[in-house]
């Protein structure tokens, strides 16, 4: 049975259909999270990881109530053999839980012989990394997969310049200094509207995942960038107030999409020395340039629209590089002192 999650012509939203049509138990769940608000990209990450565990469970003969912790195992065990990376095996399970949740409120998927991640309790007081807020009791830990802790490895400066000396558009350069000097998500960056920026006042009005707005500055060469781009390439006659917009084919004036963007850092990374220049790289090197330079926690966090400070504390964790760069800072000067030649 062929399982796949594809766009309703007639709503616009996602849903996920078999060889005989439509899994309405799953549909009704997206539909409800439309309901609630949730963002376009939210129902859609459900869709697809809802199409991954209804497969599984076609290929076993299962159903949704038959799925217990025993049954998640085997369904852990099944994506790991696929090669799934375990967050994203991880949100699987959440969006099995949310659409359990959905159906059965009331159900229990605790089984015999499962290891869970462990519960355990922290004594009251502030968070001993940031202490930025109260502990709370950790609640009872669900059925999940371990997953690895990444060191954020930012773009060096060389890379930087090696990426902006190929830019030939000021559209182009506007869209990197808004990631690299302003931390925009790529996605934040193509849902700016023409009066979101006010180059006047140097800020500009973005809004994030889950619909949160911040003020963001724009650093003088962003606006620079901007005003040059809004000045010299946009289109007077653009389908809607989209500020970044496609400048030539049939798409001219219509909003740049993300394939469009994709393709714009696509090409560049056929360099070598920009392999790992992806969009939300820029984003984590302005992220690690912010740290680096002395600011706090808590306005980092801020302008990079994260909800959980924790998030943001990984920017302030060193990098690979700067500990190998203290490293040898440290290093040379222990090397004088035994230096058996003074």
């Amino acid at each position: 049975m062929t399982i796949r999650a594809e766009v309703d012509p007639d709503t616009g939203l996602y849903r996920v259909v078999g060889d005989d049509g439509p899994l309405e138990e799953v549909n009704a769940f997206l539909e409800a999270s439309t309901t609630r608000g949730l963002s376009p990209l939210t129902v859609r990450a459900y869709a697809f990881d809802l199409v991954q565990l209804y497969r599984f469970l076609t290929d076993t003969g299962r159903t949704l109530t038959e799925l217990d912790e025993l049954a998640l195992l085997d369904f852990i065990r099944h994506e790991r053999r696929r090669d799934a990376h375990p967050r994203s095996i991880n949100q699987r399970l959440s969006a099995y839980r949310m659409l359990r949740q959905f159906w059965q409120p009331e159900a229990s998927d605790a089984a015999a012989g499962v290891s869970r991640p462990a519960s355990y309790y922290r004594s009251p007081g502030r968070d001993r990394r940031i202490g930025m807020h109260l502990q709370k009791k950790k609640p009872q830990r669900v059925l999940s997969v371990k997953t690895p802790k990444k060191v954020i490895t930012p773009l060096t400066a060389e890379q930087v310049r090696e990426f902006l000396r190929g830019l030939r558009r000021y559209r182009d350069h506007a869209i990197v200094h808004l990631m690299l000097l302003g931390g925009l998500r790529s996605r934040e960056v193509l849902g700016l509207e023409r009066h979101d920026v006010s180059l006047l006042e140097r800020r500009v009005r973005v809004v994030g995942k889950g619909d949160k707005e911040r003020i963001v500055p724009l650093a003088d060469l962003t606006a620079t960038s901007l005003e040059q781009y809004l000045r010299y390439e946009r289109p007077r006659d653009c389908a809607d107030e989209t500020l970044i917009v496609s400048l030539q084919g049939k798409r001219r004036g219509q909003a740049l999409d993300p394939a469009g963007l994709r393709s714009l850092f696509r090409r560049r990374r056929k360099k070598p020395v920009l392999a790992n220049a992806n969009p939300h790289r820029f984003r984590h090197t302005f992220g690690t340039d912010m740290a680096r330079s002395g600011m706090s926690l808590a306005a980092l966090q801020k302008l990079m629209g994260h909800e959980n400070p924790e998030m943001t504390l990984q920017y302030i964790n060193l990098s690979q590089a700067d500990l190998a760069e203290a490293f040898h800072l440290a290093a040379a000067e222990i090397q004088k002192r035994y230096d058996p030649d003074r």
